[in-house]
């Protein structure tokens, strides 16, 4: 049984609310699963990341889906795609994307998980800035009180993790791919940030029992 991510700030009545340990957790599965997908060959990546291809079971033990289909299919040319939010700037065919690119795509992945908010909400200023570019505009020193979903700040112990995912996140949507980091090091970076915030939780020992059997944190397309 899995359930479709869309995006952990989603308003509606029943909702279960989402604390910093299930987002990281939600962030370190997909990543670990990116990051198999990248090790298979120098020169495959995903091509598609966005929320609505990071499944949930009823646990939120995350996995990545579609993988290899943005290559066989490219985007619909009837208006303009949801994956467009998520899209490295450098990237001009679907079919045709970076593992660098991948990884700018995680990354604003990461900026929703953090914030709440979805890269295509044109309410996040006057202007529509997209997610990358608003959270770059405002001021280090107000990202708690501007930036973060406000659920998470009723946990003023995570804050140092917060201002930390949210720099890797940041790293990772650099405008110059070259300037991305590796996603093996986007890995270590947030084992590292939970490890510091003593996140031993029984989530995280079956998400790396999950990944110890490679490629089971990764679906591919669905047959049609």
């Amino acid at each position: 049984m899995v359930i479709i991510f869309c995006h952990a700030g989603s308003t509606g009545s029943g909702r279960t609310p989402l604390d910093l340990t299930i987002r990281s957790s939600i962030a370190l599965a997909a990543a670990r699963g990116i990051e198999y997908i990248h090790s298979t060959s120098s020169s495959t990546s995903h091509g598609n990341i966005k929320s609505s291809n990071i499944l949930l079971s009823k646990t939120y033990q995350a996995r990545v889906s579609d993988n290899g289909l943005a290559t066989l299919v490219g985007s619909s040319s009837s208006g303009p795609s949801r994956a467009t939010g998520y899209r490295a700037p450098e990237v001009t065919d679907p079919r045709r994307v970076s593992q660098k690119a991948d990884v700018f795509s995680f990354g604003v992945l990461l900026l929703e998980l953090l914030t709440g908010k979805a890269p295509s909400q044109a309410a996040l200023n006057d202007e529509g800035v997209d997610l990358p570019r608003w959270v770059q505009s405002v001021v280090r020193s107000e990202w708690t009180a501007e930036v973060f979903d406000m659920e998470l700040l009723r946990n003023q112990s995570s804050e140092e993790q917060m201002i930390q995912l949210l720099q890797l996140a940041i790293d990772c949507v650099a405008q110059v791919p070259d300037a991305r980091p590796t996603m093996s090091h986007v890995v270590v970076r947030i084992e590292e940030i939970k490890m510091s915030g003593g996140s031993t939780e029984e989530t995280d020992q079956q998400q790396q029992s999950a990944l110890n059997q490679g490629d089971e944190m990764v679906e591919g397309p669905s047959s049609p």
